[in-house]
């Protein structure tokens, strides 16, 4: 590959042969079985070469149809196991690297961004890149002050590219939707469309990874890397090493899974209370677990949260939500009050927040029973996330007999709470493919405006809720609100 592919045809035109690819195995598949093979064991060589076909497409192109990929690959979780196995190794290679850029391209990059004397700014700089994600490709080198740092250098021809891709993919949504039952693609795709110049602006990038690292400086949970230099599409930052989640998700230990879990859980509720932003791109390969001394982790003592030795390593802000006074209160209110079982002012806040809309009545015992399910993690001083929870909330949603599928169509998701639905719900997905013990209610109290009953919700200077969303959106809120 030499470059990202640009040309809008040739984009569409790779996207555009996904459906046909899978109708085609779909033939094959029927062959299969009329010459005599097993309908399960052609099932699984099918999901496999879907998977493969699938994610290798995206994977190639970059841009908007990576972002997708990636986006999806959180929810992994909540697919049946005998789907999810196949797909498992597919959707983590999204999660932590892409075909780079040729030499030659970064360096005419570098070269138009940085001055033809770039290199003067580095003391070494690695042409093989460390990292490669869906607009961009991170190269190790060494400041002219000798600091280790991460360049990211955006893809040229990124933007069209991401416009391009997200255009097509939800001309299919309908086809990608059983990838992940009980989530609707539509809305997803809208979202990751609607942030394209916010992703593409490494200066808005930098503001953000600033202030988040002048905040974590001296935390003894998180790390955030401090920006070195930014100009136009390059990013220079400090370096940090560790374990992508990616890795501890499929080799960590007990103790590892469960160290990652809580600072994930602490990193997304602290985050918006202390900067004002709520980090947006949730997949592991954002994430590192960093140790502090090379130690083991665990100091024998009270378990998960005295866990000391490793802390969470947080890379990429170039999605972030702008929160001045964190997250709602309302949110924390909702949530305590649907734990104490107060159906009548759990249905009267969701209605003041354009959660149901004024022209739909519903049965406040019955979104109650809805919602309880979901807010399992939070009855319980610790939680143990798994797959099989996860499959069981998506089935329990999706199934289109189910009363909770009925109901959830009814509920509205208003816009200002779309990304904090998403960014939680995909936090969720990421605790789910760890299998971590997370102590989530001591996060919640701690940090989660309205959470606990002296800090009632202010209606006023909450977000504003009264903008209606499509059909859509209201399904979406259904998938895991």
């Amino acid at each position: 590959m030499s470059d990202l592919p640009r040309k809008a045809v040739t984009r569409t035109a790779k996207l555009a042969a996904l459906p046909l690819g899978f109708a085609g195995r779909a033939t094959w598949g029927l062959g299969k079985r009329i010459g005599g093979k097993s309908a399960e064991l052609v099932g699984r060589e099918l999901q496999q070469r879907t998977a493969e076909q699938l994610f290798k497409v995206l994977g190639e192109l970059k841009g908007g149809a990576m972002k997708f990929g990636q986006a999806m690959s959180v929810f992994e979780s909540a697919l049946p196991e005998e789907v999810a196995g196949p797909y498992r190794a597919a959707l983590t290679k999204l999660q932590e690297a892409a075909p780079p850029m040729p030499t030659r391209t970064v360096h005419t990059v570098l070269a138009e961004r940085l001055g033809e004397d770039w290199q003067d700014l580095f003391l070494e700089f690695e042409d093989k890149p460390a990292a490669a994600a869906s607009i961009g490709q991170v190269h190790r080198a060494v400041w002219h002050d000798g600091r280790q740092v991460a360049v990211k250098v955006q893809y040229p021809g990124a933007g069209e590219a991401l416009l391009s891709d997200l255009n097509q993919l939800s001309r299919f949504a309908r086809l990608l939707g059983p990838l992940i039952p009980g989530m609707d693609i539509k809305p997803l795709i809208a979202e990751l469309r609607d942030r394209v110049s916010e992703e593409l602006d490494y200066g808005l990038e930098a503001q953000a990874q600033q202030a988040h690292a002048e905040e974590f400086a001296d935390d003894p949970d998180v790390l955030v890397p401090a920006v070195v230099h930014q100009r136009e599409q390059v990013l220079v930052t400090e370096w940090i090493d560790g374990t992508p989640l990616s890795e501890v998700i499929t080799d960590g230990t007990p103790e590892e899974r469960d160290r990652a879990g809580q600072l994930l859980a602490r990193f997304l509720f602290s985050g918006p209370s202390r900067t004002g932003l709520l980090h947006a791109d949730p997949h592991p390969g954002n994430f590192r677990l960093v140790p502090d001394d090379g130690t083991d982790s665990s100091d024998g003592s009270d378990g998960l949260a005295d866990m000391s030795g490793w802390r969470l390593g947080v890379l990429d802000f170039g999605t972030v939500d702008r929160l001045p006074d964190g997250l709602p209160s309302t949110i924390g209110a909702s949530l305590r009050m649907t734990l104490d079982g107060e159906a009548d002012a759990v249905y009267e806040l969701l209605r003041e927040e354009g959660f149901v809309k004024e022209s739909i009545e519903l049965d406040p015992d019955a979104v109650l029973d809805y919602l309880v399910p979901i807010i399992e993690p939070a009855q319980v001083d610790e939680f143990t996330f798994g797959r099989g929870w996860m499959r069981n909330q998506a089935a329990r949603i999706a199934d289109p007999r189910s009363p909770a599928h009925q109901l959830g169509k009814q509920l509205n998701l208003p816009p200002a709470y779309l990304l904090i639905h998403r960014v939680t719900l995909s936090t969720i997905g990421v605790l789910c493919q760890l299998g971590a013990t997370v102590r989530l209610r001591q996060e919640l109290e701690e940090w989660l405006p309205g959470f606990l009953p002296d800090t009632e919700p202010d209606l006023d200077t909450d977000l504003d809720a009264d903008a209606d969303t499509d059909v859509d959106e209201a399904e979406d809120s259904a998938a895991g609100a």
